[in-house]
Formats: structure tokens, sequence, C-alpha cells
């Protein structure tokens, strides 16, 4: 059990299964909520459950050792987030969720694409060929046939 929650292959399945929750609990809990504050209240709730896994876990460390580097990309990964969360419960509350998720998830592609072009990976063609597909299969989800 400790080999399978030491693999980057399990932590990415359970991201997507709790990923797959989100969007099927934010559907339901937006029912009669602006999306905005949806994306509040959800927000207080990942900073107070990571907050009490840091303490529980010890795995806090000083601000202060954090490389500006590492503050510059953090804050921009946060905004990055947060825009990201809003747009995604916008888009929740005015559509389906069998659709917004799949389109939602085209950021597979967007991330291949980008860390090709800016972090210098190398994708075979096999994997270029799963780009294509996700990217695929979320266009096809996402129309209304």
């Amino acid at each position: 059990m400790k080999l399978l929650f030491s693999s980057w292959q399990a932590w990415a399945l359970l991201s997507a299964v709790f990923a797959a929750l989100t969007a099927i609990f934010a559907k339901i809990g937006i029912e009669n909520v602006n999306s905005d504050f949806a994306t509040f209240i959800r927000t207080i709730v990942i900073l107070l459950a990571i907050a009490l896994m840091l303490f529980v876990t010890g795995n806090w460390q000083a601000p202060d050792i954090v490389s500006a580097k590492s503050w510059l990309f953090l804050v921009l990964s946060g905004l990055a987030t947060g825009a990201s969360w809003l747009c995604y419960f916008r888009a929740l509350k005015i559509g389906n969720a069998a659709q917004v998720a799949p389109v939602d998830k085209l950021s597979v592609v967007l991330v291949a694409m980008f860390a090709v072009l800016f972090l210098g990976e190398r994708l075979s063609p096999a994997h270029w060929a799963g780009v294509a597909m996700v990217a695929g299969g979320a266009v096809l989800l996402a129309l209304k046939i």
C-alpha cells in the first residue's frame, strides 16, 4: 500500500476522482447561490483543510525560507487557480456538469503544449496522439447533439 501512495500515478488518479466529485458537488451546491460567492466558500474550506493538514503532518515551513522566485510563481499560480475556479463555477452555474467538466479538462491539452513551449519538455508521438484524443473527446462531450 505504501508503494501505491508513493507513485505520482496514484496521486494523479485520486486528483481526477476528487476533481470529478468537485464538479458534481459544485453543480448541486450552486443551485441557489451566486457562483462567485460559492467560489469564496470553497476557497475558505480549502484554506482550512490545508491548514489542518499542515498542522497534522507537521509540514509547515517558515515563509521566509521560500525563495523570491518560488513566491512569485506560487502567487501567480494562486491567481491563475482563483481565476480558473471563478470561471469554472460560473460555467457550472449556467451549463451542464457533463459538458463543462470536459471543456475544463482541455487544460490537459494546454498543459502539454505549455510544458513543451515553456518548460522544454518533450512528448513522444504517442503522447501527442493522447493529447489529440483528449482534445477531441472534450470537444465531442461539449457538443449538444
